[in-house]
């Protein structure tokens, strides 16, 4: 539960390369996540090259720490795998928050950055990667060691949380 809780989004990093030992532990946290009926309708992309990283920012705002990232992982939905039509969203998302909790267990940094639903940026990313047209990019997770630290975050809100009806609150 502890690197539930310590993780943050993390934006810098030091310039020590992550090893494929640790990408691989990245990837099967990412695909131990459940699936609506198990479809798994993921995939992912491993971006290294520097080249590529570099070209990020063109496309999408945010993403001005991935030159300087390690690597950066796409997650990617395959539609054509789900037997009941969007799930897909769900299946990569908690791939994703898996693949981010991971990171965090093995001391690394990582940030979400949002793909699904902007067009330019999946139509950057796509082209990019070369991602066929039937497959969506759905997020790009930048990742390396870290350069910063945060304290971990408190989040929880009681506000948020009803007891059997809207309204109605749970800890009263």
């Amino acid at each position: 539960m502890n690197a539930i809780f310590a993780r943050r989004s993390i934006r810098r990093y030091t310039t020590e390369p992550v090893g494929d030992e640790q990408v691989s532990k990245l990837l099967a946290a990412a695909m131990v996540a459940p699936s609506a009926r198990d479809t798994r309708s993921w995939h992912f992309v491993v971006l290294r090259d520097r080249q590529l990283l570099a070209r990020v920012p063109e496309f999408h705002p945010h993403a001005a720490m991935v030159p300087t990232a390690a690597l950066a992982i796409l997650v990617c939905a395959d539609p054509g795998l789900e037997p009941h039509e969007g799930y897909w969203v769900t299946n990569c998302a908690a791939a994703t928050e898996n693949l981010l909790i991971e990171a965090q267990y093995l001391g690394l940094g990582a940030v979400w950055l949002g793909v699904y639903p902007r067009q330019e940026r999946m139509t950057g990313l796509r082209r990019l990667c070369g991602v066929p047209e039937a497959i969506v990019p759905f997020a790009l997770v930048a990742l390396g060691h870290p350069a910063e630290s945060k304290p971990p975050a408190d989040r929880y809100d009681p506000a948020r949380v009803h007891l059997d009806h809207w309204g109605r609150s749970f800890l009263s």
